[in-house]
């Protein structure tokens, strides 16, 4: 009787296994089941869309339902981060960012109330360096006269990016901090505005997204004099590092990956993770983001990327605070537009 007990409780575990396999097989076949959303927290035609365009485009094809792009600028991101933050948990809204959402926006803007935790990691999609770039009429022909010219008049040389605490703000609080020289920060509402205020020069220069710069570069409106990555970038060997130009250990690396909001089904995340693991192999797609500027870099799995954008998320943070983006943040929020 023992032994026909523990047979009937071994059924049961077994049917209760079949059934769970069943269910998370069943919800990957039936998902998507309309068309979907990837909310970015930038204007259209800036070097988030280079990035979001073409890998929504394939998506939409190897998952047999349209992915559409939704921007929703402003804020800092923040209210695209508030969107995708609060989205239904079905896999239908998407939200492409970098590691804003992940500590920088908490520690920024006092107002932006959502955690860490109300996102779901799925896949990194593709890493860059940024581009230092001044306008075209510049004197300013490399980082060592960059920095000659910062020091000889301090506060008097302005940097655009697109907003506080975001993934081209960094950069600049880094360098001021790493050179020891005083550049005032001048945010712009978006990733294309900021170089162009730089072509005329309304400000000096801008730590840019290779697809915002290399645009006007090509129009002769802009000079890129170097590369934030470590190394040389084998997309553009010819620039210089920061760290060449005697900004000795200067390294920071731009980068989008893919998050859903909180509590997204882990099936569904599969089902994303190896969608973006396939588009993001295909030759003709990977052509499209080199010739943007960046290199496709697909995590290791979901859970990889999870722990990864979580650290650099703290690291992003970190420098910010230690740089006075906060403080900046509570002197001028309430004075100054954004531009």
């Amino acid at each position: 009787m023992a032994g026909h007990t523990k047979l009937l409780i071994l059924f049961a575990l077994t049917l209760g296994l079949i059934s769970e396999a069943s269910v998370a097989q069943q919800t990957q076949q039936l998902y998507p089941s309309k068309p979907m959303r990837l909310i970015i927290g930038f204007p259209p035609g800036g070097g988030a869309d280079a990035v979001a365009r073409p890998i929504a485009e394939a998506l939409s094809k190897h998952l047999g339902q349209a992915v559409v792009v939704d921007n929703k600028p402003g804020g800092g991101t923040t209210i695209a981060a508030a969107a995708a933050a609060t989205a239904p948990a079905d896999g239908h809204t998407l939200f492409m960012h970098n590691s804003s959402h992940l500590g920088t926006l908490q520690a920024i803007y006092k107002q932006f109330k959502h955690q860490p935790g109300d996102y779901t990691a799925i896949s990194r999609w593709t890493t860059a360096p940024l581009l230092l770039a001044v306008s075209v009429g510049s004197e300013i022909q490399n980082v060592p006269e960059l920095i000659k010219r910062a020091k000889a008049a301090p506060d008097k040389l302005d940097y655009a990016s697109p907003g506080v605490g975001g993934g081209t703000h960094l950069p600049g609080l880094l360098f001021t901090k790493a050179a020891g020289v005083d550049i005032v920060h001048v945010p712009y509402k978006g990733s294309e505005a900021a170089p162009q205020g730089v072509a005329p020069e309304e400000t000096q220069l801008t730590f840019a997204t290779p697809p915002s710069a290399l645009s006007l570069a090509k129009a002769n409106k802009l000079k890129i004099i170097a590369v934030t990555s470590a190394n040389r970038s084998p997309i553009f060997p010819e620039l210089p590092t920061v760290a060449e130009g005697g900004v000795s250990g200067y390294e920071y690396s731009f980068w989008f990956g893919l998050f859903g909001p909180p509590g997204l089904p882990a099936p569904i995340v599969q089902r994303l993770f190896e969608a973006s693991q396939a588009v993001l192999r295909d030759p003709e797609l990977v052509k499209r983001i080199l010739a943007s500027g960046n290199e496709v870099a697909p995590s290791k799995s979901s859970s990889e990327f999870a722990t990864w954008s979580l650290e650099y998320g703290v690291r992003q943070a970190k420098l910010a605070l230690e740089a006075g983006a906060a403080a900046w943040q509570r002197e001028f929020s309430s004075t100054k537009d954004l531009r």
